[in-house]
């Protein structure tokens, strides 16, 4: 049977469609491992003694991983330890959501020198994207 779909693209996504195809995926994911997709968000942010956001972390859990997808700290107060503050209160929220891994990438151009010494190791890398650049891949087991 031939079907006819009206397929669209764009860069203002209704909610209903983002949430009709989230949750047509995590049906087939918990059906196929028989276990619940369990994904939460997870964010740390930093705020000076004015309120003034310093730096922050944006990602998740699911399938006990932890998944950063941002991390940010201003100019002003890179060097200060921040950054692996950040780190490591998303690492110890996961633990506590029952995560054994972690995982994320950067750019050459960005932080490649700063995951190892949390205890990340090169897992991949994707030269050419962005173009002159290469993408790095970061693995750490918080187990």
């Amino acid at each position: 049977m031939i079907q006819s779909f009206t397929l669209s693209v764009t860069d203002t996504p209704a909610p209903a469609d983002l949430a009709g195809v989230f949750d047509g995926l995590r049906a087939y994911n918990e059906a196929s491992l028989g276990r619940p997709y369990d994904r939460r968000d997870l964010v740390a942010v930093a705020r000076d003694a004015d309120g003034t956001l310093k730096g922050g972390l944006v990602g998740y859990t699911n399938w006990e991983w932890l998944y950063v997808d941002l991390l940010w700290v201003d100019e002003s107060t890179r060097g200060s330890g921040l950054g692996g503050r950040l780190m490591a209160a998303a690492e110890s929220e996961a633990r506590t959501r029952g995560c054994r891994w972690s995982r994320l990438y950067t750019y050459d151009f960005q932080a490649p020198g700063f995951y190892p010494k949390l205890g990340y190791e090169v897992w991949a890398e994707m030269e050419g994207y962005p173009p002159g650049h290469k993408q790095i891949w970061f693995r750490k087991d918080l187990a």
